[in-house]
């Protein structure tokens, strides 16, 4: 059974204003699944109608095995949300409120455990959440959601307002939970955050869907691969792409050539070709395209459909 299942789910405000538009996805149990886009590409929304806050104008999606929009209560149950846009209660303690949320629940959950868990001291926990900083407040919204151990966690912006502990918290705290069995759907604008914790990738782009990968699918299908800095003594005449199989560009920058490779072999072609042009290689780095890279390519593109060979994968 897949945690999230999406058929053709389109949401559409007045006659030609589309949220999202024919989305398609399966997040599979157990994985770390990374939901990207834009501001206003439709992120939101689509975990909006996931939770049923919002009716969409057509298609499905269930959750869990739950549908959506029948079964709402069901899904709630197994659920953990950090959502964007969360309020805290101002006058009431953190340790209320993770108090207040295992109640809701009906959850056996120790307090100190999860305040512990997500780094609120005592101290921390007896003050009124009014009180607290971005950061303090976002921790305390995760612990929430991480009440009753849901099977599935989902997390629309969770680094917002964090400090660089607080990151790898959630980061550690992701991972542990799909370590555990859980599913955890998580939506940043951190793309390197993303890039650390997520199995695959989905790219939202003006409602559609673009991509859905893993991060090395993603560089393989843009042909971005890798890039190889080399170091010389002298530069090397008539080194081209043109030359070398596996090799879609070189540039030339002073004493540094640099090959984008899409196959690993390619690589090492590329050095043995500058030696045989009569350089000496004085040193050698390598590099893979970031998710920032790969989610400039697919967002800053006309083509808004997936291609066959995302979809294969």
């Amino acid at each position: 059974m897949a945690a999230i299942e999406i058929e053709g789910l389109t949401k559409r405000y007045g006659h030609d204003v589309y949220a999202i538009n024919d989305l398609s996805l399966t997040v599979e149990t157990g994985e770390v699944f990374g939901f990207l886009g834009p501001n206003g590409a439709g992120k939101s929304t689509t975990i909006d109608v996931l939770l049923d806050y919002i009716r969409p104008s057509a298609g499905a999606a269930s959750v869990l095995g739950y549908d959506a929009q029948r079964e709402a209560e069901e899904i709630h149950q197994r659920v953990g949300i950090l959502p964007d846009g969360y309020s805290l209660y101002d006058r009431l303690s953190g340790r209320d409120h993770i108090e207040f949320a295992i109640d809701l629940q009906g959850a056996t959950d120790d307090p100190d455990v999860i305040l512990d868990r997500i780094g609120l001291d005592a101290s921390a926990a007896a003050r009124p959440a009014g009180t607290y900083s971005k950061g303090m407040s976002q921790r305390l919204a995760l612990g929430m959601a991480l009440v009753g151990d849901p099977d599935l966690l989902i997390l629309d912006e969770p680094s917002s307002g964090l400090d660089p502990d607080g990151i790898r918290d959630i980061r550690e705290i992701t991972l542990d939970h799909a370590a555990d069995g859980g599913t955890v759907f998580f939506s940043s604008h951190v793309l390197s955050q993303v890039e650390a914790v997520c199995d695959r990738v989905g790219i939202l782009n003006r409602g559609r869907l673009v991509a859905v990968d893993t991060i090395d699918g993603l560089r393989d299908a843009v042909g971005t691969g890798s890039t190889l800095t080399l170091t010389v003594d002298t530069v090397p005449t008539g080194l081209t792409a043109d030359a070398i199989d596996g090799v879609t560009d070189v540039t030339v920058e002073g004493n540094t050539i640099r090959a984008t490779c899409t196959e690993p072999l390619a690589k090492m072609a590329v050095i043995d070709a500058v030696r045989a042009a009569g350089s000496t290689v004085l040193d050698i780095d390598t590099s893979e395209a970031s998710l920032e890279d790969l989610f400039t390519e697919y967002t800053h593109t006309d083509d808004t459909a997936v291609t066959s060979a995302e979809v294969d994968r």
